[in-house]
């Protein structure tokens, strides 16, 4: 009887030591709070969030990326990267310019689009610019700056909730 409840510890202290390692350096459980990234992701979706791909590679423009918010890092946003280091961004009546060429943000309906204008500014090394998906509704780099890269935590590589829009990004 003593060796299985021996057993039976060892094993849920190694679950348990796993259990860490894969939140601490491999995947992390999200919900989305507000609608700054509507209609990509709503309200109180449940995300997972790849923080193991960034130790390995860089974030890319397009990607989907939780982030330690810059003027409060306690708090974390879900954003759109929009642009990379020693990129140009601009905005002229709401449509974003990477490097002069117009983005294809064909992902964001015509009544979420802003009407405001932003830049030129080059995004400095180790710095990243990101956007919600509705433009209206947004607290994003146009109004706290760039994001240093220390601050992503991840990629956002699934919405597991609600079950019928369960989508791999």
């Amino acid at each position: 009887m003593r060796d299985e409840i021996v057993a039976w510890v060892k094993t849920l202290g190694s679950a348990a030591v796993y259990a860490t390692l894969i939140v601490t350096f491999g995947f992390q459980v999200a919900r989305v709070e507000g609608l700054s990234m509507a209609p990509t992701l709503q309200d109180q979706d449940r995300l997972i969030v790849n923080k193991a791909v960034y130790r390995l590679g860089s974030p890319r423009r397009g990607d989907i990326v939780m982030l330690y918010y810059p003027l409060n890092p306690d708090k974390s946003f879900v954003k759109r990267v929009i642009a990379e280091e020693g990129d140009t961004v601009r905005i002229t009546d709401g449509r974003v310019y990477v490097n002069d060429i117009p983005l294809d943000d064909n992902y964001v309906p015509a009544e979420y689009r802003s009407h405001d204008d932003w830049g030129p500014q080059v995004i400095p090394e180790g710095y990243y610019f990101v956007m919600g998906d509705h433009r209206n509704n947004s607290s994003d780099s146009r109004h706290w700056g760039m994001v240093p890269k220390k601050y992503i935590i991840g990629k956002v590589q699934v919405r597991w909730w609600p079950l019928p829009q369960a989508k791999v990004f």
